[in-house]
């Protein structure tokens, strides 16, 4: 089982850099960067609702469930 973050593509659609969503979440742009990249193996509810706060969107959008076969 694979949880995909699609944080790049919800940026892109908001038109915002990482920098700019760290410097609104109150989180380093390396924690972002390791997040979107799929890198960490958790991520706090805390940090989750900000992100989603900041970008206007739900955890869902961010992530998702892919089945291994």
């Amino acid at each position: 089982m694979d949880i995909i973050v699609r944080l790049d593509r919800v940026l892109a659609d908001r038109k915002m850099q990482l920098k700019e969503l760290a410097e609104k979440v109150e989180i380093s742009v390396v924690n972002l960067s390791n997040l979107k990249t799929g890198k960490v193996k958790a991520i706090r509810f805390s940090t989750l609702a900000a992100i989603c706060d900041v970008l206007d969107c739900q955890p869902g959008d961010l992530l998702e469930y892919e089945k291994n076969d």
